[in-house]
């Protein structure tokens, strides 16, 4: 520690020796000798050589908080876990450009917060399978907390309406802070899952969900929307007496005033005319 600060007078610093490798201090010395930098750095125009010479020296001591904050999340494979250290040393970065000397708190009780807030962010913006606004991923945090703390109290599974009461919020919201969580994981639909199959196993998409033949409709509207509005007025009134209100071709005759052997003419005429049309369009 003395060979590495010299010149000191009580809090005043004349001069300050960078340690050969700021990353082996040890944690208590880099507390200390971190107040020292700080007060080093204010005291330097930003942008200069020396400026960035401390600031670096001050990130490299004090990579022990990040690691620090990191460790809690070791659980995490080894591959998320150099990317969780990364997010904390943008946390450590922003808390030392923050730092006030003036503040009448220690750097590492200042850092934390900023480095376990990256960390936080960072799984909130990669860890679900689908986005969704933040409100809804904080309400889903809270959804948690108060169906287990509702679960204890009662002895059972709470309502909407009792969850809705102990949060604050509407039923409404609690059901969309539900819906909100099933976008929290995702399965692939090439998963195996156990089924009926031989084997004994089953792809995930052999269960959900069924080929929708109306979704063939879909395409057929869309094409014959722009046919029926090419039609004349006549005939598009025929159609939709004959296929939206139902009426027999009697019944349309009577409303037209001519016979119904006209109308069925006059409909299988229409009717031709876009067959032809949606086959030409396809």
């Amino acid at each position: 520690m003395t060979a590495v600060l010299a010149g000191t007078k009580t809090e005043h610093i004349a001069e300050l020796r960078k340690p050969a490798d700021p990353k082996s201090v040890a944690p208590k010395d880099a507390r200390a000798m971190t107040r020292l930098f700080l007060d080093r750095l204010a005291s330097l125009e930003e942008g200069t050589h020396e400026y960035q010479d401390v600031r670096n020296t001050l990130i490299e001591m004090n990579m022990s908080l990040v690691r620090y904050a990191a460790g809690r999340f070791r659980s995490r494979g080894a591959d998320e876990m150099e990317d969780i250290v990364q997010v904390g040393m943008i946390g450590l970065i922003k808390a030392i450009d923050r730092f006030e000397i003036s503040r009448e708190v220690e750097f590492t009780t200042f850092a934390v917060p900023y480095i376990m807030g990256e960390i936080k962010r960072f799984f909130r913006d990669t860890s679900w399978a689908v986005h969704v606004p933040r409100r809804l991923q904080e309400a889903r945090v809270e959804l948690a907390r108060a169906t287990e703390e509702l679960r204890s109290r009662l002895g059972r599974t709470p309502t909407v309406k009792e969850l809705a009461e102990l949060m604050s919020l509407t039923e409404d919201e609690v059901i969309e802070a539900r819906l909100a969580s099933n976008a929290y994981n995702s399965s692939s639909l090439d998963a195996a899952v156990t089924g009926d199959g031989e084997d004994g196993e089953a792809a995930l998409a052999d269960f959900i969900g069924v080929e929708d033949h109306a979704m063939e409709l879909v395409e057929d509207f869309h094409s014959l929307a722009p046919l029926v509005a090419d039609l004349d007025e006549r005939e598009r009134r025929i159609l939709h007496l004959r296929f939206v209100e139902e009426l027999t071709q009697s019944q349309i005759g009577e409303q037209l005033g001519c016979s119904q052997m006209h109308v069925s003419r006059l409909l299988s005429r229409t009717l031709a005319k876009l067959r032809k049309g949606m086959l030409a369009t396809n």
